[in-house]
């Protein structure tokens, strides 16, 4: 994870969460957004545009499979800042 990401990890786990509808103290890095959390594919495009939106990156649509955590998000982000 980069500077960046590291900085604004508690801002994308907020964001994350608010969108599927969890509760961040409940959501650990590792667990799965659908499997253990309940997400369906429009959540997760809708975690993958807000997250597009507030953090003003764009993120490559091949990318879109490894969002399945949230060290996924923070790999993929981490990737698309640094370009």
């Amino acid at each position: 994870m980069n500077a960046a990401v590291e900085a604004k990890a508690a801002e994308i786990k907020t964001i994350v969460c608010r969108v599927l509808s969890v509760d961040p103290a409940t959501v650990s890095d590792t667990d799965l957004f659908i499997e253990d959390l309940g997400a369906d594919s429009l959540k997760l495009v809708e975690v993958l545009a807000t997250l597009q939106i507030k953090l003003d990156v764009e993120v490559d649509p091949a990318d879109f499979r490894r969002l399945v955590n949230l060290e996924g998000v923070y790999e993929v982000l981490s990737e698309a800042l640094a370009e």
